[in-house]
């Protein structure tokens, strides 16, 4: 691929972003990152900034609306499953392209920042290649499935670090924590085999480390905030900017996951509408 040769910081993230398919932007990243953290890369400014207007995966995917996505149930099939994990399987690979996309994206900041949003992507490539290696054993793969790019749209429209931080890890993330355990109790309630149980098992993984995700997101949202000497409550004139009438969409909340990852109490108070610590 010849990432390794004069290997310039934002040049080669570009490169990756816009590279489609899960076996070369993964092989590229991982070639990256292992230079990065070998202090082989040298970040200097590659001049302006791309604005992306198609996701990396609009080559392979058939995108659709959210709405027409097909709908994920019956569970206990092997269609049900697949539509399950392809559906968690699109949120991972988006995922990747979103933390590459900050590091990218965002220049001048403190070397912690790039190390955290490589770390998340490593992750996510982590992540991505679990999940799909489970569609590989019920004979599919990532690509077969109609996908949105609502989470393309976002980090696109989202274009100061205020704003990205408080969309995707703080809000978008976020609401991962809270959706993951609601579908592990549906699968829990299911007659089991052994293709539930991998599910389960890589759920309760990618659950787990999605909390240090949203913390480093609100590490960078507080590093925002200061930067542009705004309150914190920022989030909610930010998030209600995107998503008008958002809270009342909120169905249940994984407190304890938020409380973990950087919400205070106040702040979960106002987003359920009712003291709930």
């Amino acid at each position: 691929m010849g990432y390794n040769k004069g290997m310039n910081f934002y040049e080669t993230l570009e490169k990756i972003l816009t590279t489609a398919r899960p076996p070369e932007k993964i092989d590229a990243f991982r070639s990256f990152y292992e230079a990065y953290k070998a202090g082989k890369v040298k970040v200097e400014d590659a001049g302006a900034i791309r604005y992306f207007k198609e996701p990396s995966y609009a080559g392979f995917c058939q995108i659709v609306s959210p709405q027409t996505v097909p709908k994920r149930k019956k569970f206990t099939t092997d269609g049900g499953k697949i539509l399950l994990l392809h559906a968690i399987a699109h949120i991972e690979y988006s995922a990747i392209d979103l933390a590459l996309d900050a590091a990218y994206r965002f220049r001048g900041l403190p070397k912690e920042f790039y190390d955290d949003w490589l770390e998340v992507a490593e992750d996510e490539v982590r992540h991505f290649e679990m999940i799909e290696s489970l569609l590989v054993e019920l004979g599919s793969s990532y690509g077969t499935v109609e996908v949105h790019n609502s989470l393309f749209e976002a980090s696109q429209r989202t274009q100061t670090l205020l704003e990205r931080m408080a969309v995707v890890p703080r809000y978008l993330e976020a609401n991962g924590l809270d959706a993951t355990p609601e579908i592990l109790q549906k699968l829990k309630k299911l007659p089991q085999d052994d293709m539930l149980k991998k599910i389960e098992s890589t759920l309760k993984t990618v659950l787990d480390e999605e909390v240090g995700h949203v913390l480093k997101g609100d590490r960078w949202f507080t590093y925002a905030c200061e930067l542009e000497k705004a309150d914190k409550s920022v989030y909610f004139e930010i998030i209600e900017k995107y998503y008008p009438n958002w809270p009342a969409r909120k169905k249940s909340m994984n407190v304890s996951a938020r409380k973990e990852a950087g919400f205070s109490c106040s702040e979960l108070n106002v987003i359920a509408g009712e003291k709930i610590c």
